[in-house]
């Protein structure tokens, strides 16, 4: 049983990353429930209780992306961390499989820039989605040795912590899953010595809900001192206090420093060429994928027409491989 009075965890991820799954799959909730609240484009509190622990659960749209202008950031991070004041126990990233890693890389840069290295190094769990695009037998681990060293690159910077909760085999999903992940949300506070995620932004803005749910609690009491309100009272008003805090005093530029394009600026060649091979094996049945991506590799390295005849020589070559080892388990 945690020691917290409640975990509060901040769930990230692109659209489509599987934001929505994981706050069901946390609190339980069924997928038709509205996890997501008001709408996709506001960010949310959602409480509840998971494996025995008291759970709060911020979501809300992605900011770290290219589709947001400066003034959409400034509300959405506002409101992100005053939902989460007075600091997450946790980050979430939600981080699909079957994509590119340039948007998660670039939302760790902006949380180092928001809140610290801490937040990245001690607070961050990366969360796996997608991963019925593994083939059946394949473990998650082997999958990223193997294929993805961008995603090995963010782990590194998480300290290497990152889970699922989707059911594969050797991975227990539901319940068991859930209560997996709030384990190792634990153990990394304990490595971290920290009661939850701290630095000045969090504590300014805690200062602020705090003041503001005062107000709040002594228009309720009929302008009663503050030293004479309730403390229940001043609970039950807490969550308003959060929602009333507003925009905070962020500066949007040094946050992302590159515009438009997010806080890492333009992703390298390596990585454009990443997310170009990637997005175009995703079509393939899973017995070529890896095969075609080889190939594909292998051209685009060697270069030039000869390149891509050697390119779709090992492609063929590795297919055919795949293919007869497949006959032979049949």
């Amino acid at each position: 049983m945690s020691s917290h009075a409640e975990l509060r965890l901040v769930v990230l991820g692109r659209t489509g990353a599987g934001k929505r799954s994981a706050v069901c799959a946390i609190l339980g909730l069924d997928s038709e429930q509205d996890a997501d609240g008001p709408g996709p484009q506001e960010s949310r509190k959602h409480r509840g209780q998971a494996a025995g622990r008291q759970v709060a659960v911020v979501s809300g749209p992605p900011w770290f992306g290219s589709g947001c202008d400066p003034q959409q950031r400034r509300r959405h991070l506002s409101a992100l961390v005053a939902l989460s004041s007075p600091g997450p126990h946790a980050f979430l990233l939600c981080v699909p499989v079957n994509r590119p890693a340039d948007e998660e890389a670039e939302a760790l840069a902006v949380l180092g820039r928001l809140f610290g290295a801490s937040a990245v190094s001690k607070h961050t769990v990366v969360l796996f989605t997608h991963t019925e695009e593994l083939e059946e037998d394949e473990q998650l681990d082997d999958y990223l040795a193997a294929w993805r060293h961008d995603l090995q690159e963010l782990l590194q910077r998480c300290g290497g912590r990152h889970h699922t909760l989707e059911a594969r085999a050797g991975a227990p999903g539901g319940a068991g899953a859930v209560e997996e992940l709030l384990e190792k949300v634990e153990r990394a506070l304990q490595e971290s010595g920290e009661p939850h995620l701290r630095c000045l932004l969090y504590q300014q803005t805690e200062q602020r809900v705090r003041e503001k749910q005062v107000e709040l609690a002594r228009g309720k009491a009929g302008g009663a001192a503050t030293e004479e309100l309730p403390e229940q009272l001043l609970e039950e008003v807490r969550d308003e206090a959060e929602r009333s805090v507003g925009d905070l005093d962020l500066d949007v530029d040094a946050i992302f420093p590159s515009g438009a394009a997010g806080p890492a600026g333009e992703p390298s060649l390596a990585r454009r060429l990443w997310g170009l091979l990637t997005g175009w094996t995703q079509w393939l049945p899973t017995l070529v994928r890896r095969e075609s991506l080889l190939g594909a590799l292998v051209g685009l390295f060697v270069g030039g027409p000869f390149g891509g005849v050697v390119g779709a020589t090992v492609g063929s070559v590795a297919t055919e491989v795949g293919r007869r080892k497949t006959e032979k388990t049949k």
